[in-house]
């Protein structure tokens, strides 16, 4: 039986209802895990507000800000987590940005400046939240990160976000080969298309839903839940011989030739 009981997670990339983040949280929380959870800081307080009010029903016993641009503000989230509990057993990322105009259009006119800010805010993020996470985390913790197919195969409107998808899998390789010694486990989930906030911003993203219907072995498209139930499963005892792996959660769509 997958049970989290005790459990300590922190959970970062949570917007709103919609966040694939949010779909893990509830299953951590509904298998026992006790939840950090983080907030992109705002001058207005509007993203600690929204998260404040959404969790609350997940009774978080720490509510974190936390832009991972900023090695103080990382610094910071765990040093709370070691004044507070003293530890940590799982670690969630569920955070990416790429600017809007790096999604579309030739892929050669992608900007060396968002080129460097995508990477650094969708993949370099897992090995900054890693580097201070390692001092916590020890025998038969988990850190999961979320994927997507556009890493490994060229998907149209996703040009810059399939660059750091690809690093960020490479990235769960090396973190696994680093910390397994320790006892933590590092894997990633590479979800189907879903509705969030960030999928706003992928051009006719619809048609992306509409493929996977059609041409998916299972003829439909994954739901927050079903990602939530596999990453708590990847957090459990359950998965203790996986690691450096990326684990698909797409109705069987990675697996069609065309």
């Amino acid at each position: 039986m997958l049970d989290l009981t005790g459990k300590r997670a922190l959970i970062t990339g949570i917007a709103n209802n919609r966040s694939i983040a949010w779909g893990i949280a509830q299953q951590l929380h509904a298998a026992g895990a006790r939840l950090a959870v983080t907030y992109l800081p705002d001058e207005r307080g509007k993203f600690e507000g929204k998260v404040t009010k959404l969790t609350e029903p997940l009774a978080p016993e720490m509510l974190l800000p936390c832009n991972v641009g900023s090695d103080e503000q990382i610094e910071g989230v765990f040093e709370a987590i070691a004044d507070q509990w003293g530890g940590l057993d799982i670690l969630i990322h569920c955070l990416a940005f790429v600017k809007k105009e790096e999604l579309s259009g030739d892929f050669t006119n992608t900007s060396r400046d968002g080129f460097s800010l995508a990477m650094d805010i969708s993949s370099f993020s897992l090995v900054a939240l890693c580097k201070a996470a390692k001092p916590l985390m020890g025998e038969g913790s988990s850190v999961v990160t979320l994927s997507y197919l556009g890493g490994v195969r060229v998907v149209p409107n996703y040009n810059m976000a399939g660059i750091t998808k690809a690093a960020l899998e490479m990235n769960v390789r090396y973190l696994a080969s680093e910390l397994g010694p320790q006892g933590t486990r590092v894997n990633a989930i590479s979800a189907g298309p879903i509705r969030t906030l960030a999928s706003a911003a992928i051009g006719d993203f619809h048609s992306m839903l509409n493929r996977v219907e059609e041409k998916a072995p299972l003829r439909r498209n994954v739901t927050q839940t079903e990602v939530g139930n596999t990453a708590a499963f990847l957090c459990s005892d359950l998965a203790s011989g996986i690691t450096g792996q990326t684990i698909y959660v797409d109705s069987g769509f990675s697996i069609l030739g065309a």
